[in-house]
């Protein structure tokens, strides 16, 4: 029960990655406020431990709301993770200005904004921990990911930027950086694929430890750095890929 009593707010928190944190913080104790502009499912829609809040994280006016929710549902606010956001390919030559600024306005500005919103709460606290979720994209790149990687990079300067502007508020900011992770978005491209066998043996041998990851891999380091255990730990990027970018390519 390592964060026994904590207060959480995990955006995306009902699907994928998020779910993965999600269910780690129910089991460690923690109540959760997720916020999504999709209604929960299963058995997070029925837990007394967890409210939702309807939310559209381009939409600047839903900071505020999801931290109010926290203070009126659970008296407070410890943990901050800033998990939701959003991905498309495309190249930068058909890429409008719109486009762009959605991808900036969920993956990196909605991550300032809330830490900005949370802080107060924190403060009376005495402290707390702001998770933020990057990518490994944030140090490498995929092809016509150029939006979606600029985002995320984003995401690991500011997580290092909040480490440092916010530890004398007793607040620390660390951030994870995923590999593959498992979803349902992530099989269906893999199973789409014309040879689809020989593409989930390839995905498989990329990564040392032989597999992909899945979202309770997610959560468990999550856990980790929200907790107290991680007390000296800030402004750190983890990244949690299975060894996939530790492994360099060979040419045959």
């Amino acid at each position: 029960m390592q964060l026994k009593d904590k207060v959480a707010i995990v955006t995306g928190g009902g699907r994928g990655i998020g779910r993965g944190i999600s269910e780690r913080f129910l089991e460690e104790g923690a109540k959760v406020v997720i916020a999504q502009r999709q209604p929960l499912e299963g058995k997070l829609s029925a837990d007394p431990k967890v409210v939702y809040v309807p939310a559209d994280l381009s939409d600047s006016s839903s900071f505020e709301l999801i931290v109010n929710t926290a203070k009126e549902c659970f008296d407070g606010l410890d943990i901050l993770v800033n998990n939701a956001g959003i991905m498309f390919e495309k190249p930068l030559s058909e890429m409008g200005v719109e486009e762009w600024d959605l991808m900036m306005a969920v993956n990196l500005r909605a991550p300032a904004f809330l830490a900005k919103a949370a802080l107060p709460l924190m403060q009376q606290r005495g402290g707390g921990s702001i998770v933020n979720i990057g990518s490994i994209e944030g140090e490498g790149s995929n092809p016509d990911h150029a939006a979606y990687c600029a985002s995320k990079a984003g995401v690991h300067g500011l997580t290092r930027a909040l480490a440092v502007d916010l530890g004398k508020h007793g607040i620390r900011c660390n951030g994870i950086a995923p590999g593959w992770i498992k979803s349902d978005l992530s099989d269906d491209y893999i199973n789409a694929q014309e040879d689809a066998e020989n593409a989930w043996k390839g995905l498989h041998q990329m990564h040392p430890i032989g597999r992909v990851g899945t979202p309770r891999d997610i959560g468990d380091i999550a856990v980790h750095l929200a907790g107290d255990q991680a007390g000296f730990l800030t402004g750190q990027i983890i990244v949690v890929d299975g060894g996939r970018t530790a492994k360099l390519p060979l040419p045959f």
